[in-house]
């Protein structure tokens, strides 16, 4: 039997395992103010699915009412993600913001990080193995827990380190204003791009 199957015959069979990020709960992403597709830091993309892992919309790609929001649970994880594919943190290209927020109501999460995959017919390979097949995973996530309001998984590019991916079901929690807003350009994040880029050797301009 293959470890990540394209999927199960059917998910509601299959308990649900979540687990909640408590009110309060800070959550950090990269999010980026210009390029062709300019957004905010509160902003869940409608478009999709795109080439990321856990997109729930349904192909082929389009403006649709499923949206969703990647955030982490550290400030570095969102580095590692944000800039894998050309392990370059470019502080100035698309002009790219480093935000934290705190929840302002606790969000239910199917627990990726546990036992949940390989009770679903899957493994661990869904937080690494092809993006395609995991995105058809969220999709039946999506249509089987209507009380789920998002995924908690690991970062296959920081040591497994918790990482979330927020459904649209979960934009009321999030608060009127972050805690923490700077642009990655800004000066005074100098040191913490630099921690960032010699923890996963990538490069900096």
């Amino acid at each position: 039997m293959a470890k990540f199957p394209d999927l199960p015959s059917s998910l509601s069979t299959i308990r649900a395992v979540t687990s909640a990020l408590p009110t309060g709960a800070l959550l950090w992403r990269i999010y980026f103010r210009g390029g062709p597709h300019p957004t905010a830091w509160n902003s869940f993309r409608a478009f999709g699915p795109s080439g990321a892992r856990f997109d729930h919309q349904i192909a082929p790609p389009s403006s649709q009412a499923r949206e969703i929001l990647y955030a982490a649970q550290s400030g570095p994880t969102c580095f590692a993600e944000v800039y894998q594919d050309t392990r370059v943190i470019d502080r100035t290209r698309r002009d790219p913001w480093l935000v934290g927020f705190e929840l302002a109501r606790s969000v239910v999460l199917l627990d990726l990080t546990g036992t949940w995959p390989t009770q679903a017919g899957a493994s661990m390979a869904i937080h690494s193995g092809p993006r395609s097949r995991a995105r058809r995973w969220s999709q039946a996530i999506y249509s089987a827990y209507p009380t789920v309001e998002g995924l908690l998984y690991c970062s296959s590019m920081n040591a497994n380190k918790p990482a979330v991916a927020l459904y649209e079901r979960a934009r009321t929690a999030l608060p009127a204003r972050p805690m923490f807003h700077r642009s990655i350009g800004d000066p005074l994040l100098a040191p913490a791009v630099a921690r960032a880029a010699q923890a996963f050797n990538y490069a900096i301009v």
